[in-house]
């Protein structure tokens, strides 16, 4: 009985030193030595599992990271993408505005050279046109309206209707080109259109009014080539 009772706790003893062997040789790294001085078998804490825990954990935490930070960047580079877009169509309606100003701008030069392209001929053309206008005027209407004409009275009206033919056709063909001849006698003063010569008191004439033209205005294409030169009432 002795012998049984002092090999008992000796074989458990054996027993838990060969596992603790087996173990030691299978992970060492996670090895500790039982208590001895107890004469007990020490309990190894399971250290293995909470470390590969917070492994897992860090690595986790790390691709969340990095996907923040490529969402981050990713967002900054569309931002940056928007306004450069924004900024290339602003560029680009400014553009096309100032090429339609621009087309806007040499179709009306255009057209103003067009319309007065003649304007120096048109100055020198009037002085000949007043010409005609003066020899017109230089004949009778007494002798125009007369009921007997003698040979010389049918000659002179003979060449004034002449003259008058060939100042009409004249001037038809001068407006076709914008050149026409105006006679403000009777309107009032424009002092855009007209040069006054004189002005005299009338009693029986409205201020301002012009009462003589000594020679007619010319326009060409509405613009006053040459102002008319006019006598006006001033009461």
């Amino acid at each position: 009985m002795f012998r049984q009772t002092i090999s008992t706790p000796s074989r458990a003893i054996g027993s838990s030193l060969r596992l603790a062997a087996q173990r030691q040789v299978a992970r060492p790294q996670f090895y500790r030595a039982p208590a001895a001085a107890t004469g007990a078998i020490a309990l190894r804490p399971r250290f293995y599992s909470s470390e590969a825990e917070t492994k897992e954990g860090e690595v986790k935490d790390a691709s969340a990271t990095e996907a923040n930070d490529a969402e981050a960047a990713l967002k900054k580079q569309l931002e940056a993408k928007d306004a450069e877009a924004r900024d290339w169509k602003d560029k680009y309606l400014r553009s096309v505005a100032d090429f339609r100003n621009l087309q806007e701008r040499t179709a009306r030069e255009m057209k103003s050279t067009r319309d007065f392209a003649i304007q120096k001929f048109a100055k020198d053309l009037v002085d000949s046109v007043d010409n005609f206008d003066r020899a017109l005027t230089m004949v009778p209407n007494e002798k125009l309206n007369a009921e007997e004409k003698n040979e010389d009275i049918r000659d002179l009206v003979n060449l004034y209707e002449g003259l008058k033919m060939t100042e009409n056709i004249l001037m038809e063909t001068l407006k076709r080109h914008g050149l026409e001849r105006f006679d403000p006698h009777g309107e009032k003063f424009n002092p855009n259109e007209h040069e006054a010569t004189f002005m005299t008191p009338m009693a029986d004439k409205d201020n301002n009014v012009v009462i003589l033209t000594q020679q007619k205005g010319f326009k060409l294409n509405g613009r006053v080539l040459r102002p008319a030169k006019v006598g006006v009432v001033k009461n």
